[in-house]
């Protein structure tokens, strides 16, 4: 009664444990089945006949974190018609030396951002049977969303420098992860889909072959730059400026400069007094530092912009006082958001943008660096999609 109790508890239906053994890290179940009348799977008729007995070890899930094995003995039948087959076991699928709850275990665990490896350890598998149940995982995509978003991220697979992530951030889902970010690889994955007049908003940043993808497939799509994109120029306009005159000043400055850079990146209107009259003397050893810091403070009225219309205005108006300024780094930066300035423009009427693909590029950096790299763009790409959705 005890025994058939733990085959309860360890769900082996069917089944009667009849002894435990526990020996270093390994705990071993014992079990077999009463015999019964079977099925021929070739003739259909019934037969409790037994040809002969095997003893299989089957690997199950841990208990109390100690790796646990099934030691199963099988019984096979034999049919007047000449046919040996097993006995039917609801826990362990066909041909397989694991249990179906192990199965199940590693595929929820491929969700996590746990490596294969450490994956593998905590089912006591192989690393290679954690790969083969991946590459079992399907997924595709066959409709395009009403709100298309797409991004890049490092990639080491598959000798692709960049990959290339499609994301609905309404739903705040993975549509599909391709190979490369190159044109010809974007045009023949998009040529295949029916559905392309159903995106309305395609949110990209500033690679001039996503913007020339969207006006060729998407031409009832509105191009919306994402405003992290176009807003980081500025930033980076302002950071080249302090590290180019920091290094003419003297070594105590130059530390002080970079330890307080804080102080020329915040917005002047979010620093207390005490830190305005540091920013203020900071300000003071360069006349091109103080410009650049002037046209960056500026730049955040654009972006306070209630609509496409009004920002486009403000957009203009900035770009010209910067090309006047005689700074090269906004100068530069003028020249580049002057080329964007209309789907620029268009991120001021619609509430989408690129943050929920930014989020999952995080996610597929952690579960990268804890793989030490992927080599294989398929497992790869499986992998964040079973991730991410």
């Amino acid at each position: 009664m005890r025994l058939n109790s733990i085959s309860s508890l360890l769900n082996l239906k069917g089944a009667i444990v009849k002894r435990i053994k526990q020996s270093n890290n390994l705990l071993e179940i014992y079990a077999e089945t009463s015999k019964s009348t079977q099925i021929c799977p070739c003739c259909g008729k019934k037969t409790s006949r037994v040809h002969d007995y095997r003893t299989q070890r089957i690997k199950d899930l841990p208990i109390h974190s100690v790796h646990s094995v099934i030691v199963l003995r099988k019984r096979r039948y034999v049919c007047s018609c000449g046919k040996r087959f097993y006995e039917k076991f609801t826990f362990l699928p066909r041909y397989h030396r694991m249990t179906s709850r192990v199965y199940s275990s590693i595929i929820a665990n491929l969700r996590s951002n746990y490596s294969t490896k450490h994956i593998a350890n905590n089912h006591n598998i192989s690393t290679a049977t954690v790969v083969r149940i991946l590459k079992l995982l399907n997924y595709s995509c066959c409709s395009l969303p009403e709100v298309l978003s797409i991004d890049e991220f490092k990639g080491n697979s598959g000798g692709a420098k960049y990959h290339c992530i499609l994301v609905d951030p309404v739903n705040r889902k993975v549509l599909d992860i391709l190979k490369d970010r190159k044109s010809h690889i974007l045009t023949d994955y998009f040529r295949k889909f029916k559905d392309r007049s159903k995106v309305k908003y395609f949110v990209t940043d500033m690679w001039r072959p996503y913007v020339e993808l969207a006006k060729r497939y998407f031409k009832n799509a509105t191009i919306v730059i994402d405003k992290y994109h176009f807003i980081r120029y500025n930033i980076w306009a302002i950071e080249k400026v302090r590290k180019r005159v920091q290094k003419a000043l003297s070594d105590k400055l130059r530390k002080y400069f970079k330890r307080s850079k804080k102080l020329i990146l915040a917005k002047k209107g979010s620093l207390d007094e005490q830190s305005k009259t540091e920013l203020e003397i900071m300000l003071l050893y360069s006349e091109d530092l103080r410009r650049a810091h002037y046209i960056k403070e500026l730049f955040y009225q654009v972006t306070a912009a209630t609509s496409s219309t009004e920002a486009k205005n403000l957009l203009i108006k900035w770009i010209n006082i910067a090309r006047t300024s005689g700074v090269k780094e906004y100068i530069s930066c003028a020249n580049t958001l002057n080329n964007w300035k209309n789907e620029i423009a268009n991120s001021f009427d619609v509430p989408y943008t690129n943050g929920c693909t930014e989020g999952f590029n995080n996610k597929i950096k952690v579960i990268k660096r804890n793989a030490f790299g992927f080599r294989n763009f398929s497992n790869f790409r499986t992998r964040i999609l079973h991730c991410c959705n």
